[in-house]
């Protein structure tokens, strides 16, 4: 199986674009904003930055992100229609993304057309964008229900006529890891067009098929902070790119430090706060209850971390509850000025755990330091 050492892979977040198209989603142009600066100041390469097509206010939008003067490409979402893509042209981007609909089902049940009106379509609307000299990534829409060799078809035409790279969309997030291997793995042996992967996690699995379509030979993926997007959402750009640096071994040249940060903003802009416990960036994703978990972190963190909490710009909680143990009982004592030794733990113990029990839910450090006013020497 190829490896991504050494290969540069590039981030197109679509937090933007298909982030603000999750149901009920709508950004402000200072919110906006301020998510194409933060991702920006992080060094995400691309960002998929809306659909100019929609009217008046997108342009003006999309214009207002061209004016930041960025350090990252911006592109936009276009339909495979001229109209589409001078509105683009329009707005000031040099980048386009040409959205096709490449499998049967939608070709004949969405469309009410054939295999060939969708290449004519493709030769129109390539021809035109690279006549304005634009940066084009052809989108295959549903590309993971689509026949593999007429892919490769169009993916041959889209290079000759100068097409800068095509979107493999898993649009229903239908894929395993294993079969967008497969099939990034042999478009790659058929056509010498760079390939960008857009996943969908309905079943889980977007980052994972992401992950496999770079390792089969992609080098663009699309992303979404916390995973927004339709449905069940896009790769969330945090997952993608830790998974990457630890799971991988490829380093992006992403600056991980302000994921929180930027995960937090965008959680309040779109009204869909962060859940603690989501995957990187939660809250408690790096808080340790169990006795035997405790134990190990503060022996060592990567008995139980796979990576630095302050990688993302998160801190450790050691948690007190119905699962805890002794040493991790005595270290959070310790931090709030108070020695025990190993018999007093053991006392306190017990009742910290019954009351964990009894209330459902950990000891705050009021109601610890009020066991401890218990002890004989304490109090």
């Amino acid at each position: 199986m190829e490896t991504m050492a050494g290969r540069r892979i590039i981030i197109d977040d679509t937090t933007l674009r298909d982030g603000e198209q999750t149901a009920g989603v709508v950004f402000s142009l200072a919110e906006k904003i301020r998510i194409a600066s933060m991702l920006d100041e992080i060094g995400v390469g691309e960002l998929e930055c809306g659909i100019p097509a929609m009217g008046p206010d997108e342009q003006a939008s999309v214009r207002a992100l061209v004016d930041l003067g960025l350090n990252a490409r911006l592109i936009t979402w276009n339909r495979a229609l001229i109209s589409d893509i001078q509105a683009s042209i329009d707005s000031g981007v040099k980048a386009v993304d040409i959205s096709l609909s490449v499998s049967d089902q939608h070709i004949v049940h969405k469309l009410r057309k054939d295999r060939a009106w969708v290449m004519e379509q493709l030769r129109v609307a390539l021809g035109f964008a690279k006549a304005n000299g634009l940066y084009v990534s052809v989108g295959g829409e549903d590309a993971s229900r689509a026949d593999l060799d007429f892919l490769a078809e169009l993916m041959s035409v889209a290079r000759d006529m100068g097409a800068d790279r095509f979107r493999y969309c898993d649009t229903l997030g239908v894929l395993d890891p294993f079969t967008m291997y497969d099939n990034i793995k042999f478009l790659r042996s058929k056509v010498d067009l760079d390939i960008e992967v857009h996943t969908h996690n309905d079943l889980g699995m977007a980052t994972a098929n992401a992950l496999a379509g770079l390792r089969a030979g992609a080098t663009f993926v699309n992303t979404t902070v916390n995973g927004l997007g339709e449905r069940a959402g896009n790769a969330p750009l945090e997952e993608v790119v830790m998974a990457l640096r630890h799971a991988c071994g490829v380093e992006t040249g992403i600056d991980t430090r302000r994921f929180v940060e930027l995960s937090r903003y965008v959680g309040q802009a779109s009204c869909r706060p962060v859940p603690d416990w989501k995957a990187v960036v939660g809250e408690k994703v790096f808080s340790h209850e169990s006795g035997l978990h405790t134990d190990g972190v503060l022996k060592n963190p990567l008995n139980y971390e796979g990576f630095d909490p302050g990688e993302v710009g998160l801190h450790r909680h050691l948690v007190l509850g119905k699962h805890s143990g002794s040493q991790g009982l005595i270290h959070r004592l310790g931090e709030l000025g108070i020695e025990v030794d190993r018999l007093e733990a053991v006392d306190l113990l017990e009742r910290v755990r019954g009351i964990s029990q009894r209330n459902k839910r950990p000891l705050n450090d009021g109601e610890l330091l009020a066991l401890c006013r218990s002890l004989p020497r304490v109090a």
